[in-house]
């Protein structure tokens, strides 16, 4: 089982600590546009349900248009000849190490009201949401052990016939809350190779400088 962010140097508890973590994703992408134009423009396009949530929508186009930018494409909303279409989401759950036979909680020691491994037994559930201001918690708290899956996905459109040239999805989970510090880079592997991406699902480690107070 991987984890979200690999800890190549820790120093827990001292001031100052400096840290390497690396965002593991698992990348697919899917494309048709063979080589980029110089100077290629897009816009975001947002879904219905996007639109009724502008300002954490505005955040994930912040985080996908710096990747965006580092691939050759220039957002330009008056003159696109591409619309991008962005998404994220962010699940909570209980870690696959945690203990699948015991569980304090609400209903009392020893009781799982989930299962746990084959024949119908599953990891427990704790909810799940579109990522908001800064991080996006579960539906409610795990008790202990959380685990977080993260997905990240672009749709590149060629305009104005709206067909879809380039599509990718990167996912990740781990123990760390740090979602907001995740995701951007979760865009930047989803755009690894383009685009001309190699093709199958592949992994992208992409390494995160951090300071620790």
């Amino acid at each position: 089982m991987k984890h979200t962010l690999a800890v190549l140097s820790l120093c827990t508890g001292l001031a100052g600590c400096a840290t390497r973590w690396v965002v593991d994703s698992d990348v697919r992408s899917f494309s048709s546009l063979g080589a980029l134009p110089a100077g290629a423009t897009y816009r975001f396009e947002r879904l219905p349900s996007q639109q009724a949530s502008e300002a954490r929508q505005q955040q994930l186009e912040a985080m996908a248009a710096t990747a965006l930018e580092r691939v050759g494409l220039r957002r330009d909303d008056a003159s696109s000849q591409y619309a991008a279409q962005i998404g994220a989401r962010v699940t909570a759950e209980l870690s696959p190490w945690a203990d699948p036979w015991y569980f304090q909680g609400a209903w009392g020691p020893g009781y799982r009201p989930w299962g746990y491994g084959p024949s119908g037994y599953g990891r427990g559930w704790y909810g799940s949401g579109w990522y908001g201001s800064g991080w996006y918690g579960p539906a409610f708290t795990p008790p202990a052990n959380p685990w977080y899956a993260r997905e990240v996905s672009i749709v590149l459109r060629e305009l104005p016939s709206h067909r879809v040239v380039y599509e990718t999805h990167a996912r990740n989970d781990g123990p760390y809350t740090a979602s907001g510090a995740v995701l951007p880079v979760m865009f930047q592997a989803a755009l690894q190779g383009f685009p001309n991406p190699p093709v199958g699902e592949r992994r992208v480690n992409i390494e995160i400088p951090t300071t620790r107070n």
